[in-house]
């Protein structure tokens, strides 16, 4: 098969090291300064491999292996694409807390930023904007002190090599209750789409299409979260909701049966056997009623004894990360890694 390793080359020469010898270098066919090309043969059916930075001759020099773990090759995928790092931590960074004013009402937001996005200035990612941003990051902002650990559960998962890498922008609501019910989540829309989104596609290496942007919550920030994708469609291409209260405080049920069929990838959750387990699977045969597919463009899961708190949502937010940026989502729509 064959690997392409991109990387902003300033000095030394990519090489592959692969586990069918991990002291021999695998020389690139073709280079450029900002990728290197090779041929692996895949005996068996994983290979393990990793980019190698050689400073020097073969026989002196440096030798710096690529951050995290192996990537791991199979015997039958096609060609594939490497992203890796050589400097830097190997977990992602949160920002500072940002404070943003729109028309006179003031949130905050926090933003991760996975491994290695400060060397491999070449990669640019999909983005992940999610509700109730004091819970997902840190005990100390969290309700009751529990938070979703979304960067931690991003770290892993970019470890396991098991998900594209992505940001993540988690968004504090100026008033909870307004900012995601009806008809207050129109100004929490407009929030986002007109001044949010496009200062973190200026000031971030995003990948700003619907397809690559994602919108996330759970409880009403899921109702919210349903409703920027449903209003935004150009925006917001996927969206999860996780124990939403559909049906509550939203118009949603009424929009969703008598607008168009907006393209979207969707995703849902809920506890049983309470949870909005039944407004869940209301809001799920109404979809699938407009021509959603299961199992296709969406994806419904009910997890027995789960339960309405950010503990139980932390437990499971594995799930739609894998779903929207895993490799089976990718490889399906020819889209690299």
């Amino acid at each position: 098969m064959r690997l392409t390793i991109n990387y902003p080359l300033t000095r030394g020469q990519l090489v592959l090291r692969t586990a069918a010898d991990w002291d021999r270098d695998v020389l690139p066919y073709a280079t450029s300064e900002t990728h290197a090309c090779f041929e692996v043969d895949v005996v068996g059916p994983t290979l393990e491999v990793k980019p190698v930075l050689r400073l020097g001759t073969p026989s002196a020099g440096e030798v710096i292996w690529a951050k995290g773990t192996n990537y791991v090759v199979t015997s039958h995928e096609p060609d594939r694409v490497l992203w890796p790092w050589f400097f830097g931590e190997e977990r992602g960074q949160l920002s500072p807390l940002r404070e943003l004013e729109f028309e006179g009402v003031t949130r905050s937001v926090r933003i991760y930023l996975p491994p290695g996005y400060d060397d491999n200035t070449l990669r640019r990612f999909p983005v992940l904007y999610m509700q109730d941003g004091q819970n997902l990051f840190c005990s100390s902002e969290a309700f009751l002190g529990n938070e979703w650990q979304v960067d931690e559960t991003m770290d892993r998962l970019a470890q396991m090599n098991a998900i594209r890498k992505a940001i993540v922008v988690g968004i504090w609501p100026a008033d909870r209750e307004r900012d995601y019910t009806h008809p207050g989540y129109g100004a929490y829309g407009r929030f986002i789409v007109e001044q949010l989104k496009p200062q973190i596609d200026a000031e971030f290496r995003t990948r700003p299409g619907a397809e690559d942007t994602v919108t996330m919550g759970s409880s009403l920030g899921g109702v919210a979260a349903l409703h920027l994708a449903w209003t935004y469609p150009q925006v917001f291409g996927r969206v999860a909701c996780l124990s939403s209260t559909f049906g509550v405080f939203d118009d949603l049920f009424e929009r969703i049966a008598r607008e168009p069929r907006r393209e979207l990838l969707i995703y849902m959750d809920s506890g049983w056997p309470k949870d909005n387990y039944g407004a869940t699977n209301a809001m799920r045969d109404l979809l699938v009623s407009r021509g959603y597919r299961l199992g296709v463009d969406l994806v419904q899961f009910s997890f027995p004894e789960g339960q309405h708190t950010e503990r139980s949502w932390s437990e499971r937010i594995h799930v739609p990360f894998q779903y929207f940026f895993g490799r089976a989502w990718l490889a399906q729509r020819g889209q690299d890694w």
